[in-house]
């Protein structure tokens, strides 16, 4: 049954070097290059442009979850700027904050990606910077929609067998993480939502 439920990755036109010190303060001036979705309900990628915010926004409004990898830390921060609504009122599981609450510490999405599901990210975030400066979209958004299926099946397998893995830089070995990503899932689509507001999602 399909559900509701959009996975997500942001790529900036900056870096924190180009806008300042703070990250916490700066994350909203890095500005969106590309945004890549996973659509639960149509089973389809698309990406968005910094040009199609208002029609990502949109979709972003009526969505009953939307899953990340670090995404309450960083995406959604990158993506406030474009959104009338708080980042906060938004429902958001992210994947590396179970992980962090179970280990009491952060992880990379390809250390999880590689020992989980056997695949590997295809780029890093400094080459996604030269994608997009260079213009070469096609290539940026075909980085980041890899990063949305390695997140997509990271959490499909914990929702299947109630865990994940990851290999740690510390000690080179891999390590398994317990999750309940299925009954948070579940919990958040089973919450009774209020009514839609008919303000836009985008200010784009």
């Amino acid at each position: 049954m399909k559900k509701n439920i959009l996975v997500l990755d942001v790529e900036t036109q900056k870096s924190f070097k180009e806008i300042g010190k703070s990250k916490a303060m700066s994350l909203s001036k890095l500005k969106v290059s590309v945004v890549c979705v996973y659509d639960d309900l149509t089973g389809e990628y698309s990406s968005y442009e910094e040009k199609d915010m208002m029609k990502f926004g949109e979709r972003l409004q009526t969505a009953d979850l939307i899953i990340g990898f670090n995404i309450r830390r960083f995406d959604m921060a990158v993506l406030q700027p474009y959104l009338f609504r708080p980042v906060e009122q938004f429902p958001v599981l992210d994947l590396l904050d179970d992980i962090e609450k179970a280990r009491g510490h952060r992880v990379s999405l390809d250390s999880v990606a590689r020992a989980t599901v056997k695949e590997g990210k295809s780029g890093d975030g400094a080459e996604a910077l030269v994608l997009f400066r260079e213009g070469r979209m096609e290539e940026l958004k075909k980085y980041c929609l890899d990063d949305v299926r390695l997140t997509k099946n990271v959490y499909d397998y914990g929702c299947r067998e109630g865990k994940i893995y990851f290999t740690s830089t510390w000690d080179f070995k891999t390590h398994e993480v317990p999750v309940n990503w299925k009954q948070a899932t579940d919990d958040f689509l089973n919450k009774k939502t209020g009514p839609r507001t008919d303000f836009p999602a985008s200010l784009f």
